[in-house]
């Protein structure tokens, strides 16, 4: 199961790469406690009844627009470890305590779910991407539906088109969830703010991803972990930590809030660097998506980059010169060379400098104590799966 990684099991690996181990790397992070595992049953449900109601407005308006809806259910419903909202929820726990009801700030932290669904769908459109969690993804499904329904035009153009609307939806979604949440109007606010930042720093983010493909030979490492930072990095734990904090009113300033700010970093930008090596060498039945997709357009990843700053001349040709669509060299030869040039090994010196980082910042945190443990968990799970 994808939520393993995250509940403390993660595996190595599936094709090998030099200096991974499948032993934590610090023994400070137990493993989470059950609530981990009861508040993803909490958001999944939390989600199925928002849904209903919202795909019963959209048949009222229309059948289509209700069978558009239940496309749009399915890309948030189907598969996905919850990441976002569980560092929300240990962020508000870690603020709160542990004798706070859970339940009046579920939308809150089910709203990040719908937020992350609208950015894979977009991202998957950017991409031109076929699959994603081994499914295919929302432009290719509605192609599909197109083409199955018999319509005039083109099908994948009507794909694109209805997917970016897809999107679109679950970020209204998002916003609607969100308002739900039982707290204070004031302290909403406040999370609102955060939840903001957090869309504006996603959206940059991006932009700049997509920019690096065009200008790769002005790209540099320091670049790539800025995109890693603003696209990955703050919307997948710092912000979702630092949102949870603030539902449970803390102040943006202060120790918590600063330990939040360090780990939430850390732990972000190792979640990338990851991503980047499971890009290259994690298997597609269980990642979800082919191998090498982004070695091969030539995406400006810290991998490649680093790479391309550690390569022989020879390397550095064989590296640039398909992604020119001049060379031949497939999935398998380029992911040699990066081993070569000893980017992996330095990749995942990176991951683990930033994990001792953001245990660190835990440690002497006035934390919670089973939110420190499962922050301490999350810290190396996340950073460790195969998915």
């Amino acid at each position: 199961m994808a939520n393993d990684a995250v509940a403390g099991n993660a595996v190595p690996l599936a094709r090998t790469v030099p200096g991974q181990s499948s032993e934590p790397r610090d023994p400070r992070a137990p493993s989470a406690d059950e609530p981990a595992y009861d508040i993803r049953a909490a958001i999944d449900a939390t989600l199925t009844a928002f849904l209903d109601g919202e795909i019963g407005a959209l048949d009222e308006i229309d059948p289509a627009a209700g069978e558009f809806g239940r496309t749009a259910r399915e890309s948030v419903l189907a598969g996905g470890k919850r990441l976002r909202p569980l560092f929300a929820y240990w962020g508000w726990r870690g603020a709160i305590g542990g004798s706070e009801p859970v339940g009046p700030v579920l939308p809150a932290l089910a709203a990040l779910e719908l937020l992350h669904t609208f950015a894979l769908v977009h991202d998957d459109v950017m991409d031109s991407s076929a699959t994603r969690r081994g499914r295919p993804t929302a432009h290719r499904t509605l192609a599909a539906q197109h083409a199955a329904g018999g319509r005039t035009g083109d099908g994948d153009q009507f794909g694109v088109a209805a997917a970016v609307l897809v999107g679109d939806l679950c970020l209204v979604w998002a916003d609607r969830l969100l308002g739900h949440t039982g707290l204070p109007a004031g302290t909403v606010l406040e999370a609102r703010r955060c939840y903001d930042q957090m869309r504006v720093e996603t959206v940059a983010g991006q932009y700049l991803d997509v920019l690096g493909e065009t200008v790769v030979g002005s790209w540099s490492l320091d670049r790539a972990l800025r995109v890693a930072r603003y696209k990955t990095a703050c919307y997948t734990v710092q912000r979702p930590l630092l949102y949870g904090a603030a539902l449970a009113g803390l102040r943006r300033e202060g120790p918590l809030a600063g330990a939040y700010h360090r780990y939430g970093l850390a732990v972000g930008e190792a979640f990338q660097l990851r991503d980047d090596l499971l890009g290259v060498y994690g298997d597609p039945r269980t990642t979800g998506k082919p191998a090498g997709e982004d070695l091969l357009r030539g995406k400006p990843t810290a991998l490649l980059m680093l790479a391309r700053e550690l390569a022989t001349p020879a390397q550095r040709a064989t590296l640039d010169g398909h992604r020119h669509g001049s060379g031949t060299a497939g999935v398998d030869e380029l992911a040699g060379v990066l081993q070569d040039t000893g980017a992996v090994h330095e990749i995942e010196r990176l991951i683990a400098a930033r994990v001792d980082e953001a245990l660190a910042a835990l440690d002497g945190s006035p934390v919670d104590s089973a939110a420190r443990k499962a922050l301490g968990e999350l810290a190396l799970s996340a950073t460790r799966r195969r998915a």
